[in-house]
């Protein structure tokens, strides 16, 4: 039964490639000829850069779990990094759905579910705070300069909302855990309610377990202030790399106006988060475009640099996701094993 499981959702991955590919496969066709018109070593340049943000990001992790006191090692936490962008593209949730993948990775690594969640949160924090930090710095050259449209001004408030959202449900975790359960009672009557109505067995009571692990992780967390800024340094080194990408990209077609290269990293990146279409497919093109036509730039050239970015950012991280997606525990057939295990360990914790 465990193989066959697993043959299915190795075939469901397999059947969303296929479709994404049949959907955008014009892309693919657009990208090789758009790239050949580009100058080859700031191109290449751009490839490594981004490999290197998915190098940080999966080091990011490993000192996320470790500020919670558990270990997964980067070479381990490497396949989450593109699992999560895979799972993130097939189901847009302002990149937050991604974030089910590590946690129940980790729960089949005999992690507490309560640990596993706070690290994915802290980890979610730390890319969109690294983010911000850098959207902070387009706005306000796009402010000085051109001059900052209310619709990316409200984009960017999304996104520091959404971080802030996510502190405070890591602060109500350590100090008001109450407060936590009672906003997290109502969710667990309405999925048993759900549950009842599709005549399946209701869940058991888990509000009072997960908040009580929760808090405990959350007061690791603030324990090991070294280990969480670690994560939060290496997420923000692989929001820049992220940014040299973008940058190269434009040199790389003839643009190397400094503010126009950052308000249009900015912009993309913002649109892949918001937008309903897979990380932004589609929307962040012309986005990109339009951000570049209010510096100076030409459409063509802002074209030929949102559609070779988005080649690097968007296909190598998708195909490579839905090959090392396969890798985690997941999808593993040893996985039933490991929770039962895993469970083994942390029951008397949670009771």
């Amino acid at each position: 039964m465990k193989l066959s499981i697993r043959k299915i959702l190795i075939g469901v991955v397999i059947v969303i490639v296929l479709a994404m590919i049949l959907l955008r496969g014009d892309q693919l066709v657009e990208l090789a000829d758009t790239i050949k018109q580009g100058a080859v070593v700031p191109l290449i340049a751009a490839v490594c850069t981004q490999l290197g943000k998915y190098f940080a990001q999966s080091f990011a992790y490993s000192y996320a779990f470790e500020a919670v006191g558990e270990r997964m090692d980067a070479r381990s936490t490497l396949p989450l990094v593109f699992g999560t962008f895979f799972v993130n593209t097939i189901a847009p949730s302002l990149n937050l759905a991604g974030t089910t993948l590590v946690v129940d990775d980790a729960r089949r690594r005999g992690i507490a579910p309560g640990k596993a969640t706070s690290a994915a949160l802290l980890m979610q924090i730390t890319i969109d705070s690294g983010f911000a930090c850098i959207m902070l710095i387009g706005f306000t050259l796009l402010a000085v300069t051109v001059g900052l449209s209310p619709v990316w001004f409200l984009l960017g408030l999304l996104v520091l909302v959404l971080v802030g959202a996510m502190v405070v449900i890591m602060v109500l975790g350590r100090k008001k855990p109450r407060v936590l359960k009672r906003v997290l009672r109502p969710i667990e009557r309405l999925v048993n309610r759900i549950l009842v109505k599709f005549k399946r067995k209701a869940l058991e009571p888990w509000v009072d377990r997960i908040v009580a692990s929760f808090s405990e992780a959350a007061g690791l967390i603030a324990r090991n202030p070294k280990t969480t800024a670690k994560a939060f340094g290496c997420s923000i080194f692989a929001s820049t790399c992220e940014l040299a990408c973008f940058c190269l990209v434009g040199v790389g077609f003839g643009v190397h106006t400094p503010e126009a290269l950052i308000c249009g990293y900015v912009v993309a990146t913002l649109f892949a988060m918001i937008s309903i279409t897979p990380q932004g497919v589609g929307v962040v093109e012309a986005a990109v475009v339009v951000a570049f036509t209010a510096f100076g730039e030409t459409a063509a050239a802002g074209l030929s640099i949102a559609l070779v970015y988005r080649g690097i950012v968007f296909w190598m991280p998708f195909l490579i996701g839905a090959i090392l997606i396969n890798t985690t525990k997941t999808f593993k057939r040893d996985a039933k094993r490991a929770v039962k295990e895993g469970e083994s360990k942390t029951s008397p914790k949670e009771k």
